[in-house]
């Protein structure tokens, strides 16, 4: 065996598109090589550029999967970055939002910073035991269920391949162009107008998924799913849309979502049945035209056994987000219920479903958390 590296990234380095083209056509001419890959790579230009042509004409678009693009995307909305993320081909940086304080707008800001404190008071109360900053951070991955998925909050780094890139370019303008108008839509046409704008020229005529028939994966074509457990799994349950970004981390996962027909939003439970409650609800249903990351949409998820597993490693966790965790482990019951007369099944997760990772077999961690292997579970924040 023999390996070469024939290109890779360049730091600083924006590759024309021309080339990007050149070198999808010397990938594709590697399916029907007649000869080296040095006399492949030394080919006329112009008989590159009919295989090129030829290739986009056909559907045989993975040949422009072999170049990638690193791109920045400052002030992206986290709706953009639920949409990208959820195509799965893709390598991402994402500045996380559950530990940065937000700069919305000035009515998400004042009940921003009102639940901040709210939060910092609460939390201190029920945790003595964490500092200052644990509770200042963990006031602010709460408060910013108050802020919009439309507010452009993040940076990002995002890695995709130069066909996948195309695709998206057009399913964006699919969703202009074709998506029935409301509050939610009208917005978002708007991120991918902008979105476009803001984007090099990278667009290729004709290196679409049209015939393919796909768009973006994100939202629900079906509206009902019958939900089932077995080898594969399929489940419907309601997130915030901020639970969801966190569950798209799994990309061996299948997520869809549909928007509720009436708003609906998650309390976080450290003031679930208080006297806070009441005016949490209040607020941020008085954002509800902004669409803040706290309100509840329909989410399916459908994956294999062994890949739900994974998912409860990295969340069954005193670190993991809250409102992921406790999914996570009610998902877990219900697959436990339904699979109980298959033994083999039954016995795969058992090991899985009695507290946190760090009772999970052969797992180490490698940073305990102050909650322990059983209050990780319970805690509420």
């Amino acid at each position: 065996m023999k390996v070469n590296i024939i290109a890779s990234t360049k730091v600083g380095y924006e590759l024309p598109k021309e080339e990007a083209l050149n070198f999808s056509g010397k990938s594709a001419g590697i399916c029907y090589l007649p000869d080296t890959l040095e006399v492949l790579f030394s080919e006329p230009s112009e008989k590159t550029e009919r295989r090129v042509n030829g290739n986009i004409a056909s559907g045989h678009h993975s040949v422009f999967g072999h170049i990638t693009y690193n791109l920045s995307l400052e002030g992206i909305p986290k709706i953009l970055a639920m949409i990208l993320n959820n195509e799965k081909m893709y390598n991402t940086s994402e500045k996380s939002a559950r530990y940065t304080k937000m700069e919305p707008s000035e009515q998400e800001k004042a009940l921003y910073e009102k639940w901040i404190e709210i939060y910092k008071e609460q939390i201190s109360k029920k945790y003595p035991e964490f500092d200052e900053k644990k509770a200042l951070k963990l006031a602010q991955e709460n408060a910013r269920y108050l802020i919009s998925v439309f507010t452009p909050a993040t940076i990002m780094e995002y890695t995709v391949n130069f066909g996948q890139l195309n695709y998206i370019i057009n399913w964006a303008k699919d969703y202009i162009a074709e998506e029935p108008e409301t509050a939610f839509s009208i917005k978002l046409k708007e991120v991918f107008k902008n979105f476009l704008n803001a984007l090099p020229d990278l667009e290729v005529e004709g290196l679409n998924s049209k015939v393919k028939n796909r768009k973006f994966s994100l939202f629900a074509t079906r509206k009902q799913r019958k939900e089932e457990f077995g080898e594969n799994y399929c489940t419907t349950y309601l997130a915030s849309f901020a639970q969801l970004a966190q569950a798209q981390r799994h990309r061996t996962l299948s997520y869809e979502m549909t928007l509720l027909n009436t708003p609906k939003y998650y309390i976080p439970p450290i003031i679930r049945g208080t006297e806070l409650e009441e005016e949490w609800l209040k607020d941020i249903s008085s954002l509800k035209d902004y669409f803040p990351q706290g309100m509840l949409i329909q989410v399916n998820e459908r994956g294999t056994i062994e890949n739900f597993v994974l998912k409860c490693t990295e969340r069954l966790c005193g670190e993991a987000q809250l409102e992921i965790m406790e999914q996570t482990k009610n998902t877990m019951k219900k697959y436990l219920e339904a699979v109980k007369d298959n033994e083999e099944l039954y016995n795969y997760l058992l090991p899985y479903s009695k507290g946190a990772r760090c009772t999970f077999p052969k797992w180490k961690c490698t940073k305990p958390c102050i909650f322990g292997p059983k209050g990780a579970l319970n805690r509420i924040i």
